[in-house]
């Protein structure tokens, strides 16, 4: 069977604007990024003589809204482009830039007007970092966002109950082509001992895809008077929050403490297999972790690819990994450390593209129903960090 062309639909609660779009997720392909394209339906009545409008924005997020500490905002935003897409300031076939915007354009009637948009390439990805059980409020994240809403002009006061929002985003695959396998070594001297200690390590590979064992090859040689008493090896993110204030959270992802030991003047060679996985790690504060939307459940944050040039202090969070291979040395005096950083990536691997020729032509709506959540009422404001507008999400139309 065909791939179905899923519309999502999002309807404002006086009904005078919809959205519709063919897609939430826009790839950054490092040197361009996906352009956001999509429909908005209008209620003349409803409008009753109102202007319609529709942004893209980027907002990074490192507190609650309702903190306010001398001033200063915990919220900022990265980008904000805004189009009128009624009364048109173009001829409407103009604005059509891809076959799903006609198709709705066709099924929708005359009432229908597209918009579209094209990211600056010095935006970062979606990404936030995991609050702990504990904590109230919005968590730090980067936040993309679809908003229509209808106003007497683009700068008046937008009522609550004529505007829709749907999140967005903005996220990076696995590039094509396999880099070098990385491997470090290095030699320690110890006081007392005619002879060092060498210890090599490698990955298999440069890029694991997420869920994906990452296997460590040790070879040690160990031609001093010391024994190695034991062999942690662990995975480690490394988290940059580098818009404000360039702090770094390093928290190990996978660590396993194999209690292996090399005697002085004998050699070591092992595999060792780690796993790093967000389901150990859902109750840690700081964990990094790509972008979601509330239906779906997400996953690790991908390594960081940013373009050549650009300034990483505006890419808000990013994100890196490595393998830490770390020896406990025993000693007279206690004991010691040994370590050595194995960088990688960690990524999804890109999707296969899907045809707009292999499309079924009959679209599958699904409508994100606002006005209940859990048996409670909604407000206006349902859409909780990076997620969408409602946990219920059901096919209302054919």
């Amino acid at each position: 069977m065909s791939p179905k062309n899923i519309v999502f639909k999002k309807v404002c609660k006086d009904k005078s604007v919809a959205v519709y779009m063919g897609k939430r997720d826009f790839v950054d392909h490092v040197d361009c990024v996906d352009p956001v394209d999509g429909i908005i339906l209008v209620d003349l009545e409803a409008l009753q003589g109102r202007k319609v409008f529709v942004t893209l924005s980027c907002t990074f997020r490192y507190g609650r809204d309702d903190m306010d500490v001398m001033g200063i905002a915990f919220r900022r935003e990265l980008f904000l482009s805004t189009r009128q897409v009624y009364p048109p300031l173009q001829d409407r076939e103009k604005g059509i830039h891809t076959k799903t915007q006609a198709r709705l354009l066709r099924k929708l009637g005359e009432n229908a007007y597209p918009f579209f948009f094209e990211f600056p390439d010095n935006l970062p990805c979606s990404v936030a970092l995991q609050p702990a059980p504990s904590d109230v409020g919005k968590q730090c994240a980067v936040e993309f966002e679809i908003k229509a809403f209808s106003a007497e002009s683009q700068d008046a006061k937008v009522r609550k109950r004529s505007s829709v929002k749907l999140m967005l985003r903005k996220v990076q695959y696995a590039p094509e082509g396999e880099g070098v396998a990385p491997s470090v070594e290095t030699t320690r001297d110890f006081v007392m001992s005619d002879k060092p200690l060498h210890v090599k390590a490698s990955l298999d590979k440069e890029l694991y895809y997420h869920g994906e064992t990452i296997k460590v090859y040790v070879n040690i040689t160990n031609n001093s008077n010391k024994n190695i008493k034991n062999i942690i090896v662990s995975v480690d993110q490394i988290s940059s929050v580098v818009l404000y204030s360039n702090d770094t959270y390093i928290k190990s992802v996978a660590i396993e403490e194999y209690g292996d030991t090399v005697s002085a003047g004998a050699t070591l060679q092992k595999e060792y297999k780690l796993l790093p996985l967000l389901a150990n790690n859902r109750e840690r504060r700081g964990i990094a972790l790509d972008g979601k939307l509330k239906h779906e459940d997400t996953n690790l944050a991908s390594s960081s690819m940013i373009k050549e040039g650009v300034q990483k202090e505006v890419l808000g969070i990013m994100v890196s990994y490595r393998v830490m291979v770390k020896l406990i040395v025993g000693g007279m005096m206690g004991s010691s450390e040994v370590g050595l950083e194995i960088p990688f990536k960690l990524m999804h691997p890109k999707p296969d593209a899907v045809k707009e020729s292999e499309m079924e032509e009959e679209m599958v709506f699904q409508e994100f129903k606002r006005s209940y959540l859990k048996g409670i009422v909604c407000d206006d404001e349902d859409e909780e960090g990076n997620v969408s507008g409602g946990d219920d999400m059901a096919p209302k139309e054919k």
